[in-house]
C-alpha cells in the first residue's frame, strides 16, 4: 500500500513539474514575442528580404492595415482585391502618406485557376519580399446553421476558392527557394483552432490555413523562406460589423502594427497581447467538448440569435 502512495506521490510531482514548465514557456514566450521591444527585428532586416510587399484583400480591414503599415515601415506594396475604384484610392493614399510606390492587380478570389495567371503578369519583374495572404471571407453576415444559408453550394465554393485556393497558389517569389529568403503571412482566424458551429465551413477554411503555413514552413525554412500564421480575434474590419474597436477588440491599424512587430520571433501568432490572452480564457471557458456539447450549442445559439438582432439593427440604421 505504502508503495503504491510512493507511485501517486511521483506521478503527481510531475504532472505538476510538467504544468509548471508548461505555464513558464507560455509566459516566457509571451512576453519575448509580445513585450520585449529590442528583440524586435528592425525596418532594415524586413526591407532586405525584397522592395515590394504583396497584400490581397487590400482595400479594407486587416489587408488595409497591412498595406499601410509595410509601406510605413520602407516597402513599395502591390495592393490585390476585387474592387478597382478602392484599388486605386488606396495606392494613392499609400503615395501620397508614405511616398512609397504602388502597383494595383483587380481580381475576384472567388474565382478559380485562371485569375492567377492575372496575378503572375501584374507581379512580373517585381523583387517581392513579403507576401501577405489576407484574402478571405465567409457565407454569412450573421451566425447560423450551414444549411440554413441560401445557395449553400456556391457559397462553399467561394470559401473554398477565397480563402483556401488563395493560400496554396503561388503568388508571389518568396516561395523561390533560389533567392534564399522571403516572408509569407497568411492571415488565418482564432476560429481555425478548432471545430466552430454556426461558422463551420468559414472556421474549416481557417484551420486548413493553419495546418498548411506550417507544414510549408518546415518545408522551406532551411531555403531562408519564412511563413507566419496570424489566428486573430475579433478585429474591426467588414467582416466583424457592427462591432467596434474597444477593450476587447482591435483596430486593425493597431493590430497590424503589432502583429508585424512579432515577425522573425514566432511562425504563430494570435498578432497581439490582447489576443494571445483571450485566446488562452477562451480555451479554459469554452473547452472543446463543451462547445460541441449540448449545453455548449445553446450558448452558441443565444450568441447566434443577439449576434443577428445586432447585424439588423445596424443595418436598419444605415437605411435611415
Amino acid at each position: 500500500m505504502e508503495s503504491e502512495w510512493d507511485a501517486l506521490r511521483v506521478l503527481g510531482a510531475l504532472t505538476a513539474l510538467c504544468l509548471l514548465l508548461w505555464v513558464t514557456w507560455g509566459v516566457g514566450h509571451t512576453v519575448y514575442v509580445y513585450l520585449l521591444p529590442q528583440v524586435r527585428r528592425g525596418n532594415t532586416w524586413l526591407r532586405s528580404h525584397g522592395a515590394w510587399a504583396v497584400v490581397t484583400g487590400a482595400t479594407n480591414g486587416i489587408g488595409k492595415a497591412y498595406a499601410h503599415e509595410l509601406a510605413r515601415r520602407g516597402l513599395n506594396i502591390v495592393l490585390i482585391s476585387r474592387d478597382p475604384s478602392k484599388l486605386e484610392h488606396e495606392a494613392k493614399e499609400i503615395e501620397r502618406l508614405h511616398g512609397k510606390s504602388t502597383r494595383v492587380i483587380q481580381v475576384d478570389f472567388t474565382g478559380g485557376l485562371e485569375i492567377y495567371e492575372v496575378i503572375e503578369a501584374g507581379l512580373k519583374d517585381l523583387e517581392i519580399g513579403v507576401l501577405v495572404n489576407n484574402v478571405g471571407k465567409s457565407y454569412t453576415e450573421d451566425l447560423r446553421k450551414l444549411l440554413d444559408c441560401e445557395d449553400i453550394g456556391k457559397k462553399l465554393l467561394d470559401i473554398i476558392n477565397c480563402n483556401v485556393l488563395s493560400v496554396t497558389q503561388r503568388l508571389a517569389t518568396p516561395v523561390s527557394s533560389c533567392r534564399g529568403k522571403g516572408i509569407i503571412i497568411n492571415i488565418s482566424s482564432i476560429a481555425g483552432s478548432r471545430p466552430y458551429p454556426y461558422l463551420a465551413a468559414y472556421a474549416a477554411s481557417k484551420a486548413f490555413m493553419q495546418i498548411f503555413s506550417a507544414a510549408v514552413g518546415a518545408e522551406y525554412s532551411s531555403e531562408g523562406v519564412m511563413v507566419q500564421t496570424v489566428n486573430p480575434f475579433v478585429v474591426e474590419s467588414n467582416m466583424s460589423k457592427p462591432l467596434k474597436s474597444g477593450l476587447l477588440i482591435e483596430s486593425s491599424e493597431a493590430f497590424a502594427r503589432q502583429a508585424l512587430d512579432t515577425l522573425g520571433l514566432t511562425s504563430e501568432t494570435n498578432g497581439c497581447l490582447s489576443h494571445t490572452v483571450q485566446h488562452f480564457l477562451l480555451t479554459i471557458i469554452l473547452p472543446r467538448w463543451f462547445l460541441l456539447s449540448r449545453w455548449g450549442l445553446k450558448i452558441l445559439t443565444w450568441i447566434a440569435i443577439w449576434n443577428r438582432g445586432m447585424v439588423l439593427r445596424a443595418k436598419n440604421k444605415n437605411t435611415r
